[in-house]
């Protein structure tokens, strides 16, 4: 793949939490562990929803760029601008719903059926989506080297389990900084569990651990929105001007320096430099993003769909000759593309698509799991306060 996300959980307005409701109002078991915060109300909060539909909207129009960028600088510039920030933005944003992680049974349980399971479904899929359309034909089904956009379940999973970790150090972001700095000096981390891009990105989810809402509050401010449009704009010229200078893959984060042709110091200070610049693109986006329910919000609880599915499209576009024809290359056939990619992510959002999809991106999986005793004891209660015997108790 080119380089992607995604999943979150909410917290609480004051404190964490993670996962996204269905359309039809019920938690998904991969959604359950990162549902967005609750509005007073009671609702979801909307920003972390609009949020997430719009990066997996990003996600895809950058896919679909990806065959465009050869012959356009311009493209090549837009393309480098999105992958500088989609991507952390998702990972902070994933980090800041991953706060109430414990390891309890509970949250363990929702990590393998959330994360786990459909890792593996999908990393089978691409495989043999991968060898039908002839792009590795000989290509193993191997559960250690994600393929395509299924890094980023992997990543997140392995974060996940970190995260009692970074809530105990007491330098958690100079500590992960440090770890990203130190990946890339080393060629020989390998492909297992993509783990070099996984630590490369690793203080991007320690930071959104460290986050709270007010953080939030403060680029959503207007004075933040009217300044992230130079600042935006800026990066787009820096791009532009870097494109025939520099190579993009610094903002992949998947390569050690010797495996980019740089000299070893190079690799920690371009992950302070990438860091940094990531950081200011995130607040600008994140600055756009709007705090209220748009006719989109709905479709936040469902970008896991969008993010999964819409890489069997971006991958068969290129087998099926899509971008054959001249005129996609043109600065028309850029807009159609972008709009294509837009409608369809969107549409794999939608509930029509997450419903029949539902168990096998969203499995439930209880009977692989054993009930620990605080669970029972909560559903014993829930039954007597219903007037029920509690189940396992036999009359007298």
């Amino acid at each position: 793949m080119s380089e992607d996300t995604l999943r979150m959980r909410p917290v609480p307005a004051t404190a964490s939490a993670s996962a996204p409701a269905t359309a039809s109002g019920s938690a998904s078991a991969a959604e359950r562990t990162e549902q967005p915060a609750r509005e007073p109300s009671g609702q979801r909060d909307a920003f972390f929803d609009n949020a997430k539909y719009l990066a997996i909207v990003l996600v895809a129009v950058g896919h679909a760029w990806e065959p465009l960028r050869d012959g356009s600088r311009a493209v090549s510039a837009l393309y480098m601008v999105v992958y500088a920030f989609h991507m952390p933005a998702f990972i902070i944003v994933s980090g800041y719903f991953s706060r109430s992680f414990d390891a309890g049974p509970g949250r363990i349980r929702r990590l393998v059926t959330g994360l786990a399971v459909p890792y593996v479904v999908f990393e089978t899929a691409y495989t043999l989506f991968t060898r039908w359309t002839d792009q590795e034909p000989d290509r193993p089904v191997s559960l250690l080297d994600p393929l395509y956009l299924t890094w980023f379940l992997a990543a997140l999973f392995i974060w996940r389990l970190t995260t009692p970790v970074w809530r105990q150090v007491r330098w958690p972001l100079p500590l992960a900084l440090v770890i990203a700095m130190l990946a890339t000096l080393s060629p020989s981390i390998g492909n297992d569990l993509d783990l070099q891009r996984t630590l490369q990105f690793l203080p991007y989810f320690v930071l959104g651990l460290l986050l709270r809402p007010e953080h939030f509050q403060l680029v959503r401010r207007r004075a933040v929105r009217v300044l992230a449009v130079p600042v935006f704009g800026g990066a787009v010229a820096v791009a532009y001007w870097a494109v025939p200078r520099m190579t993009g893959a610094w903002f992949y984060h998947r390569d050690s320096a010797e495996e980019l042709a740089a000299p070893s110091w190079y690799g920690p200070v371009m992950t302070l430099v990438t860091f940094g610049c990531s950081l200011v693109l995130v607040a600008c986006f994140l600055a756009w993003v709007p705090g209220r329910r748009a006719w989109f919000t709905v479709l936040g609880a469902g970008t896991l769909y969008g993010y999964l599915l819409h890489g069997f499209v971006a991958q068969g576009s290129k087998y099926g000759g899509w971008y054959d024809p001249a005129w996609v290359h043109r600065p028309v056939g850029v807009i159609v593309v972008t709009v294509v990619a837009a409608v369809l992510v969107t549409a794999l959002c939608t509930p029509p698509v997450r419903r029949p999809l539902r168990w096998v991106v969203e499995p439930e999986a209880a009977w692989a799991f054993r009930r620990d005793a605080r669970e029972r004891a909560r559903e014993q209660a829930r039954e007597r306060s219903a007037g029920r015997r509690p189940s396992g108790v036999t009359a007298g």
